[in-house]
């Protein structure tokens, strides 16, 4: 259950859900969150060996943190990844849809099973943990959903087509539950990151890469750690009056 309120920082004594927490953005919010006195469910498809050194770090910090090997593209599986952590941490107060994939493709030449391998993670993922778990912030009147988007939801890409959409469809729904839920006490927000050096951006090709990095007004790929301050401060008491926003670490990609 909860830990008792013994660790200082913006997120003492909070319990916060992060999917795809064991590399890349994920891992670095966890830590993020560690870091204000969260306690941590990492949640991800890989093995929890593959996961060990982000729980190690987390634990050094003082964090209860736990592993849960989860699809969240499943919903069976969600529906039972929401019992494990409230029964191991207690109820959640923040719930972080960072899992996601990537792959490249022109639309002329994608797969349907593609297309639905990248909407079934992104979208249909970031619903189901969101649906898990919404319910017990609504019965306390309390609670944050950060959803995890990408500029590319904004802006489009050549060859991700199908990624684009689904991080649009991220967008899409996180403004349309802010509006069913802000008024109860829930605060659901977005962020839409640029290219950051993550496994992620590692998955696209050298071409794509390099057309992208000349299109940056900053001249490089972003860090983690340039991202995660903006988790931070939505998950936080600072961001009290976010609602329905998407925010953008993205190195000028976008300017809205």
């Amino acid at each position: 259950m909860k830990t008792a309120a013994t660790r200082q920082g913006l997120l003492a004594g909070k319990v916060a859900v992060v999917t795809g927490a064991a590399s890349g953005i994920g891992a670095g919010i966890a830590l993020a969150f560690a870091r204000e006195g969260a306690d941590l469910a990492v949640v991800d498809l890989c093995g929890e060996a593959d996961a060990k050194p982000v729980l190690d770090e987390l634990a050094a910090m003082g964090a209860t943190a736990r592993f849960f090997r989860t699809d969240v593209g499943d919903a069976e599986a969600v529906s039972e990844l929401a019992g494990a952590v409230t029964s191991s941490l207690g109820p959640v107060d923040v719930l972080v849809n960072n899992a996601g994939v990537f792959t490249q493709a022109l639309v002329e030449n994608m797969t349907v099973d593609e297309w639905d391998f990248v909407m079934g993670v992104n979208l249909r993922g970031t619903f189901l943990c969101t649906r898990a778990f919404l319910g017990g912030m609504l019965e306390r009147g309390d609670g944050r959903i950060i959803n995890i988007a990408s500029q590319l939801g904004q802006i489009g890409g050549a060859e991700v087509a199908h990624y684009s959409a689904s991080k649009a469809g991220v967008i899409g729904f996180t403004k349309a539950l802010a509006r069913e839920v802000s008024s109860r006490g829930v605060l659901v927000n977005a962020i839409a990151p640029g290219p950051i050096n993550t496994p992620l951006l590692d998955s696209e090709t050298e071409e794509w890469r390099s057309a992208k990095l000349a299109e940056l007004p900053i001249g490089r790929f972003g860090e983690v750690s340039e991202v995660t301050p903006t988790a931070v401060l939505l998950a936080s008491a600072g961001g009290s009056y976010y609602v329905g926003q998407t925010l953008g670490p993205n190195g000028g990609d976008v300017m809205l």
